[in-house]
C-alpha cells in the first residue's frame, strides 16, 4: 500500500489520468478485466467463487480518484494567474499556499495583498478567491504563457510524511479509499467484485452515477475519506469521528440513508473480529453511494470511510491503524457476504 505515491499524484476533478494509470498498473495482475468508460472511470471486474458471476450478487465498490483543486482562468498583463475552484474549497485556506500547475507541475504561490498594505477594515475580512492570484515569478503575460496556459489544473503541493501511526499529506479524500480498494482487489472472494475508481466525485458524484448505470450492481459500497471532528471546539459539542478510533460506518448522511442490512453486517463483523469502529456523526456530506443507491430500480448501498482532519484543504492528517482496520473490515465483510 504505497500511500506516499498515491497521495502525491495530481488528480483534480476532471484530470485524474495520473492516478488512473498508477492504479491500472497496481491492479492489473489481480483482476479479470479492466475498462475505462466514456467519462473516465476505471472499472475492474473480479469474478467470485467458481467464476459464475451471473449466479451470485455483484457488489460495486467505489472509491473516487479526484481531489479538490483549482483551474487557471486568466493571465494578467503582469503575469499573475487568476483561477477558479474545482470542488469545495474554503477561501480561507488558500492564501500563501504552494501549488503545482499543469502536467509539468510548475510551482506557484497563491498570493494576496500584504497585510502591511491593507486598510484597517480589510484586515479581518476573508479574501475571496476571486481576489487572489497565483504568482509563478513571471514578469509579464508573455513570460507566464511560456509555462502555463488557460485551463491548466492546479493542485496543492504537499509532501507525504509519516510519524508513527499518523500520516500527513494531501488528497486523503479519497486516495485513502482508493488505497483500500486496490488491496481489496488483490484478494479472492465468494462474491463478484466490481471495483470502480470514479472521477469527478467532488463535482457532484458524476463518475459514480455513470459507472453504476453501466455496472448495474446488486449492492454498492463507497470507500471514502470523511471529515474528522476531533480538534479543539466548544466543550458542549461532540467531536466525531476521531482519527485513530477505527473505520467510520455511515448510517445516514446528507444524501443517503444507508441500507440497514449492510450497516448491521459492518457492525457485526467488526464486533465479532475485535475491529474498532465508529459511526459518522453528524450526518453531513455525501459519498458515491448516494448516486449508486438511486441507479435504475435502486441499489442497497452503504459507506465505509476513514476519518481525516482538514479534508478539502492543502493537507490532511489520518491514521495508518484506521486504514488497516478499514481494509480488514471490508475484506471480512466481503468474505462473509452470505450473512447479509
Amino acid at each position: 500500500m504505497n500511500l506516499e505515491k498515491l497521495t502525491e499524484l495530481s488528480g483534480a476533478s476532471g484530470n485524474e489520468e495520473q492516478v488512473k494509470e498508477y492504479i491500472r498498473k497496481e491492479i492489473k495482475p489481480y483482476v479479470d478485466k479492466i475498462e475505462v468508460d466514456t467519462i473516465g472511470n476505471l472499472i475492474a471486474y473480479k469474478k467470485g467463487g467458481n467464476h459464475l458471476r451471473s449466479k451470485g450478487p455483484k457488489i460495486m465498490l467505489a472509491a473516487h480518484m479526484d481531489e479538490v483543486g483549482l483551474m487557471i482562468t486568466h493571465i494578467t498583463d503582469k503575469g499573475m494567474l487568476k483561477f477558479a475552484k474545482v470542488g469545495g474549497i474554503d477561501d480561507r485556506v488558500l492564501p500563501a499556499k504552494v501549488v503545482n500547475i499543469g502536467k509539468d507541475k510548475i510551482k506557484g504561490v497563491i498570493g494576496k495583498k500584504a497585510i502591511h498594505l491593507m486598510k484597517k477594515e480589510e484586515r479581518n475580512k476573508v479574501v475571496e478567491h476571486t481576489n487572489l492570484y497565483i504568482d509563478i515569478g513571471a514578469g509579464s503575460k508573455e513570460d507566464a504563457e511560456k509555462y502555463v496556459k488557460l485551463g491548466d489544473y492546479v493542485t496543492f503541493d504537499a509532501t507525504f510524511q509519516r510519524n508513527g501511526d499518523i500520516i500527513k499529506g494531501k488528497a486523503f479524500d479519497d486516495r485513502l479509499g482508493c488505497a483500500i480498494l486496490i488491496e481489496v482487489l488483490k484478494e479472492d472472494f465468494p462474491v463478484s467484485i466490481i471495483g470502480a475508481f470514479t472521477v469527478q466525485e467532488e463535482l457532484g458524484m458524476r463518475g459514480a452515477k455513470v459507472a453504476a448505470y453501466r455496472i448495474s450492481p446488486d449492492y454498492g459500497i463507497a470507500l471514502e475519506g470523511t471529515a474528522a471532528g476531533d480538534f479543539p471546539e466548544e466543550k458542549d459539542l461532540p467531536r466525531y469521528p476521531k482519527v485513530g478510533a477505527g473505520p467510520v460506518i455511515t448510517i445516514s448522511d446528507r444524501r443517503l440513508i444507508c441500507d440497514k442490512k449492510i450497516v448491521s453486517l459492518f457492525v457485526k463483523t467488526a464486533e465479532d473480529n475485535n475491529i474498532p469502529y465508529q459511526f459518522k456523526r453528524p450526518g453531513i456530506g455525501a459519498a458515491d453511494s448516494a448516486v449508486i443507491a438511486l441507479t435504475k430500480e435502486g441499489v442497497p448501498s452503504g459507506v465505509l470511510a476513514i476519518a481525516s482532519r482538514y479534508i478539502h484543504s492543502p493537507v490532511g492528517i489520518a491514521s495508518i491503524k484506521d486504514i488497516k482496520n478499514g481494509l480488514r473490515l471490508i475484506t471480512l465483510v466481503l468474505k462473509h457476504w452470505e450473512k447479509l
